[in-house]
């Protein structure tokens, strides 16, 4: 297989070839689970020892296989903004890497899981996985941490699934810049970057990517406090006594959620964005809503002190608020150009669709959250072999439609 071959280019050994190029096949071939002893039996020269060595005890790095993938993808599917988003992993017990009982958008809820923070080349017809960051929670993962109950037991923990020592705890929209970081050193570059208020609520990624001269568009929650873009700072009259005041806004912020529902209806505009997939009848429908769109300077602690004594940047406060709805019930933050057009902003907000196609992709069809084993290496194996089946197959989609067309 031509494309196995190049994607692992970097292995050292010809075995570790020869596997990979088994393990996929196993990935993409029909069936149930896609664990390592059912992929065995399915296999014409499938061995059960060998793909559980290759997965959990080899000592291929997956990262050349994911930079070698990602500068590929980027050349097939021309990608126009990178997604950052995270997904969970159901497990039963407590030993495998980073379990813990933690919110994952997956399930909807809180459950006991691992997580990953991944991130994604797109475009409207095409996406693809390109990066991968386990996320460890602090309390039960991470020895240094001051919440951490018990340093011995952790380290032991941690020794059982073969951690690195270098690696702790850190936030997810860390792990995302990290990944962003690395992506742009394998010479991928994608001048927007999208993710949900899991991400975008926290001042300091949405700085993160403002220093890296990337554009973005990020969900944000309904309570995030902000001031209206018409807002400016005063200087109150000195009393003669003290310091003398500093310019500073004279009302308190409120919710973006207040200042979306202050529009009048006039300012809600219908726009479509794409065309949805087939529903009863086998017809398919255009996906569309109405928006505001407002210029707002965000507020809150850690804005404030960022631009201590300064005035706060302006930026766009994108609302969804569908007919018959009594209030907005999506919000988006972008530094996209005032100029931006609202049909833009609800674009680029609502490409994220095509994560929710990758990851269903990836657990339905190839088997991403069937990984049976519990060490650090083996996990990050798996992902990556499950994103280079991934990204097989969007060549084979790809190059079947440039052929049709």
């Amino acid at each position: 297989m031509d494309f196995s071959a190049q994607a692992f280019a970097s292995f050292a050994r010809r075995d570790q070839r020869f596997w990979g190029e088994v393990y996929l096949r196993g990935l993409m071939l029909d069936g149930e689970r896609k664990s390592v002893e059912p992929m065995a039996a399915r296999l014409p020269d499938g061995d059960r020892q060998s793909l559980q060595q290759f997965l959990t005890d080899s000592t291929w790095d997956p990262v050349p296989v994911r930079a070698a993938m990602a500068r590929r993808m980027a050349e097939l599917i021309e990608p126009e903004a990178v997604v950052f988003d995270d997904t969970g992993f159901p497990k039963c017990g407590n030993e495998s890497a980073g379990v813990a009982r933690q919110y994952t958008g997956s399930l909807g809820k809180t459950a006991n899981c691992q997580v990953a923070v991944t991130t994604h080349l797109a475009t409207d017809a095409a996406s693809y996985p390109a990066n991968w960051r386990l996320f460890l929670p602090e309390k039960g993962w991470d020895p240094l941490s001051p919440l951490c109950p018990d340093p011995a037991a952790v380290r032991a923990r941690r020794s059982r699934c073969k951690i690195p020592e270098e690696v702790r705890h850190r936030q997810k929209w860390r792990l995302a810049l990290d990944s962003l970081d690395e992506l742009t050193a394998w010479g991928v570059q994608v001048p927007l970057a999208l993710a949900d208020a899991g991400y975008g609520d926290a001042f300091e990624f949405r700085q993160g990517l403002t220093d890296r001269a990337l554009s973005y568009v990020v969900g944000v929650k309904a309570d995030m406090a902000a001031q209206p873009a018409s807002a400016q700072r005063c200087t109150p009259a000195y009393r003669g006594r003290g310091a003398p005041p500093k310019p500073a806004y004279p009302d308190k912020p409120v919710s973006v959620a207040a200042l979306a529902a202050d529009q009048k209806g006039a300012a809600r505009k219908t726009v479509a964005w794409r065309t949805g997939t087939k529903h009863h009848g086998g017809k398919t429908r255009t996906l569309r809503s109405r928006f505001i769109a407002i210029r707002i300077r965000p507020a809150g602690d850690a804005v404030a002190k960022y631009y201590r004594g300064q005035d706060l940047p302006e930026c766009w406060l994108l609302a969804e608020w569908p007919t018959g709805a009594d209030a907005p019930v999506q919000f988006w933050l972008s530094n996209l150009p005032a100029d931006t057009p609202i049909k833009t902003l609800v674009r680029w907000a609502k490409l994220r669709w095509r994560i929710e196609h990758d990851y269903r992709e990836m657990k339905v069809g190839l088997g991403l959250d069937h990984f049976e084993g519990r060490t650090w290496r083996g996990f990050h194996h798996h992902i990556t072999c499950v994103a280079v089946a991934h990204a097989f197959l969007t060549w084979l989609r790809l190059g079947k439609e440039t052929a049709a067309a």
